[in-house]
Parts: C-alpha cells; structure tokens; sequence
C-alpha cells in the first residue's frame, strides 16, 4: 500500500476533543455548550473547505492506548446523546487527519509538530473542548514553536462555565497572542 502525501496546507483547522463520550464529572456542564460549540465548527469547517484549508483531528484516548480514532467515532455517533449528536455533525472526512493524544495539548507527545512541518502550515485555527483545558494548553504549545498565527474563534469552543471560557480567551488574546475574534467577524473583515 502506498502512504498517502500530506496536503500543503499553509493554515490548518485542529479540532480538538469534541469526539468526547463526555462521561467525566463537569460533563453536565459542558454538554450543552460543547454541542452549540461543535455546530459554530462544523459552519466554520464549511467556510474553510472552500478556501482548501486541511483539517486536522488531535482527540484524547481517553488511556485506552489501543483504541483507533474511527472506532471511536463509530461508538459515540451510535449513541442519542449529546457525545453521539456532536459526532455525528463533526466526524471527519475521508481527507481529513486524525491523531490521538495522550495528554491535554495537542502537540504533547504526537506528530501534530512534524506533520504541520511536512504541511507547510505557519497559521492554525483552534476548535473543540474544552477551551480552558486543551484548546488552551494547544494554543501555548503553538506559541511556544513560533507558529506566526493561531486563531480561536471563540464560538468553537466551550467550558464547563462561562466565566471559566472567558478568562481562557482573555490568557490566549493577552498572553499568547492569539487572534480570538469570532469566525463571523473575521469572514466580514476577510
């Protein structure tokens, strides 16, 4: 079998963790906001495919170091709850990229680094869940390698509280200088 080549991609949409069986205490909390969440993404992949932008898939195993992102999605996608409804609209297409990662950011120990790298990508979008914990620990890891943009529509992610959200994108606008204006206002300004 011969290994497919990478999309050159200058800009690269990661979602991450919103293939989630949100089965963790504060997951009550989540639900709801991760679910209007993944609906601002799924407008936003739409956006996005038109420009050719790739998309890139980094979701927790959740410790199950055997297990395969397809599985997964197959398992949640079969449920009527808010985990299957979430991947049910954001599963991922058949030239989308999907990695597993061990831990919160999306870079700690997986090849998201190399495979951007082989991509050609300098800017990264940031979707998924939860804002304050992974998407956060994934924009500091971008800022830490130089990337020379990370954008974090802040309608494409969620957190167990508002406020929680909120102080989240303030560090990630303050700190590490992401670009956290809404997906509606940056299709405006172009």
């Amino acid at each position: 079998m011969k290994p497919a080549k990478v999309p050159r991609s200058p800009r690269v949409l990661v979602i991450v963790d919103f293939i989630n069986p949100l089965n963790f205490p504060g997951a009550e909390k989540l639900a709801r906001p991760a679910l209007a969440a993944a609906r601002a993404t799924v407008r936003l992949r739409e956006r996005l495919a038109a420009e050719n932008v790739a998309v890139v898939y980094a979701n927790d195993n959740y410790g199950a170091w055997q297990s395969d992102f397809q599985s997964m999605v197959s398992q949640l996608a079969a449920g009527d709850d808010t985990s299957g409804e979430i991947a049910r609209l954001l599963a991922p297409g058949p030239r989308d990229i999907t990695l597993l990662k061990p831990r919160h950011s999306a870079f700690y120990c997986t090849a998201l680094e190399l495979l951007l790298r082989e991509m050609g990508t300098r800017e990264l979008i940031l979707a998924g869940l939860a804002t304050d914990m992974c998407v956060q620990m994934t924009a500091a890891d971008a800022f830490l390698r130089g990337f020379e943009g990370v954008w974090v529509p802040p309608e494409c992610t969620a957190a167990e509280t508002p406020q929680a959200k909120a102080a989240s994108i303030r560090y990630m606008r303050d700190v590490l200088k992401c670009d956290v204006r809404s997906a509606r206002a940056a299709a405006r300004q172009g």
